[in-house]
């Protein structure tokens, strides 16, 4: 009994560590991949065969070729990326999460310790961000292999245990058990190379035989695409065909080998003697050739996809759920990814807000109801935005961040901010103004509307700009659209002149609708202000000296922002 409990004790602890190792390996990677991460993926996969290279090299900075086929969901589902990208990069994956088998296979293990030692030092004496990145990958790479270690060497006294290893050992007579057993694991577990790599301990430790590791690798395979299924459900169509990609390239290659299991047991044991290296190279080679095989008719697959997994077409709901439609909770702990999509959520907010800057002016020459709604609607959308992207943003800012990604959540809080407070110029200001000519049935004066639309003009101008700039991150562009601030103040303040001189004069219409008049040249002056806002955040955003010498009020010490923010 003491022996099992030690045994028990043994496989948790080395399980967590491996897990944790994984964790934190993948941290490091991922801080030192940085921003780079969303625009390798979005803009290296349109061809095939880089597509496959950017999957794998994505997965070993990942350590799981889940978590790349979750990102890609999330992906996928906010149209950054195709489903006909994805296929390659999830091919691709599969190969990269075969490099831990065969580190695992090099005995790797033996100096887990060292490795841990190196790590754990660099953390603790580096002051450079840099380097604490460095020292957190190989901490989690030693952690990794010391739990495996840890695992091993609890296992080793099961070798004399008839019962344990004759159930093993008859795993080739059960097979579809077999791997039905080795997917349920690996779904719960959340990771392939940890199923893997306790695949190739009972191997090495002589408790598993070739066939039997072959049909349990299988179920490794399949296990590892349930998560990004139970991921992809309420996504977007084309997040869900990119899951069922994943376990449909599994189950295929699955369905190709299992009739051919014992003459590929007989190549291996040809390659090598060493079963630990028989059982990375099973896994290695069963990936390589999924992706040889289906890699030529990605294109094919990605319209076979389309009619498994068709577009849903929902005629009884008459009414649209106003929610971001980028934004995915499933990414925050991956900032580099999640920040890409705020970036594409604020651009779709601004969007809103140019709309309805445009449109205000048209209200006002119909005297139209119906569009006043229409852009207190557009506001109400407006807001849901702001709101969520805050919240995501804020989500984001509780994670380990570098300092670079710390300064861009906060140009993106001021961003949105200043979108939403242009929407309730709109809303409560620019509206209730055209409210009210619309109750009275009022005019402006000839000379005073003129006035009005080339001051409109004007701002629709920078609006425009500014939301090119947005878009594209021109920093020239967006200083151009904050110079042109100056002018349209000096035009607010001459039509304001102007309108007084009118008033002098004694025009009728000047005086019947003079609050209104002022009111509406100073709302767009108020606008105006907002969008110079935002483009001084475009200049400073992605420069942390620029950040600090424009944003005083926050005194960031740390070089690695790695504690959470709370807000």
């Amino acid at each position: 009994m003491e022996l099992w409990e030690s045994i028990t004790l043994g496989l948790i602890g080395g399980m967590g560590l491996l897990l944790y190792g994984m964790y934190i390996m993948s941290e490091g990677l991922q801080k030192i991949a940085g921003h780079r991460l969303r625009n390798i993926l979005s803009t290296l996969t349109h061809n095939r065969l880089t597509a496959l290279i950017v999957g794998a090299l994505v997965t070993i900075l990942f350590q799981s070729s889940t978590a790349t086929t979750v990102i890609l969901v999330g992906l996928t589902s906010a149209s950054i990326m195709t489903l006909k990208q994805t296929l390659g990069v999830i091919l691709g994956a599969d190969i990269g999460t075969t490099v831990t088998a065969q580190l695992i296979a090099l005995n790797v293990t033996e100096i887990s310790l060292p490795i841990v030692g190196i790590g754990a030092t660099i953390i603790f004496f580096s002051k450079r961000d840099k380097y604490k990145r460095i020292g957190q990958a190989l901490l989690g790479f030693g952690l990794l292999f010391l739990g495996l270690k840890i695992m091993s060497d609890t296992m080793h006294p099961l070798r004399d245990a008839p019962f344990f290893k004759q159930m093993l050992m008859s795993a080739s007579d059960y097979p579809l058990l077999a791997i039905a057993a080795a997917a349920v694991f690996t779904f719960l577990v959340h990771s392939s190379a940890a199923s893997v790599g306790i695949i190739m301990v009972l191997s090495m430790q002589g408790m598993v035989s070739l066939h039997s590791a072959i049909y349990l690798l299988f179920g490794a395979n399949i296990g590892t695409s349930f998560t990004a299924i139970l991921t992809s459900l309420g996504s977007s169509r084309e997040a869900q065909r990119v899951a069922t990609a994943h376990l449909l390239f599994k189950m295929a290659g699955v369905l190709l080998l299992f009739p051919f299991v014992t003459p590929y047991a007989v190549l291996l044991a040809k390659l090598t003697a060493s079963p630990g290296y028989q059982v990375a190279n099973a896994h290695t080679l069963f990936n390589i050739g999924i992706a040889i095989i289906f890699l030529p008719f990605t294109s094919y697959f990605a319209r076979l996809l389309q009619k498994i997994v068709p577009e849903k077409h929902d005629k009884t709901s008459s009414t649209v759920e106003l929610k971001p439609k980028f934004l995915d909770t499933k990414l925050i702990n991956t900032p580099s990814i999640a920040l890409g999509l705020v970036s594409k959520e604020i651009n779709h907010a601004s969007d809103q807000v140019f709309d309805m800057t445009t449109s205000v002016i048209t209200i006002f020459e119909l005297s139209s109801v119906e569009l006043l709604d229409k852009i207190n609607k557009k506001e109400d959308y407006l807001d849901v935005l702001y709101k969520a992207t805050t919240r995501y943003l804020t989500d984001i800012m509780r994670q380990p961040l570098s300092r670079q990604e710390f300064y861009r959540s906060m140009s993106y809080m001021h961003i949105v901010n200043d979108l939403e407070h242009i929407g309730d110029i709109i809303e409560k200001d620019i509206t209730y103004i055209a409210s009210c000519k619309i109750a009275r049935g009022c005019k402006f004066s000839e000379a005073g509307w003129e006035e009005i639309k080339d001051m409109h003009n004007y701002l629709c101008d920078m609006v425009r700009m500014c939301n090119l700039a947005l878009f594209s991150n021109d920093k020239e562009l967006a200083s151009k659209t904050a110079k042109m601030y100056p002018e349209i103040s000096r035009m607010e303040r001459r039509l304001r002149a102007k309108h007084f001189n009118r008033l002098k004069d004694g025009t009728a219409q000047s005086i019947s609708t003079s609050s209104l008049h002022l009111d509406l040249i100073n709302s767009f002056l108020r606008i105006s202000e907002h969008i110079k806002n935002i483009c001084q955040e475009i200049l400073i955003h992605d420069s942390s000296q620029n950040y600090q010498s424009h944003h005083m009020s926050y005194d960031i010490n740390d070089e690695d922002l790695t504690e959470s923010v709370d807000f």
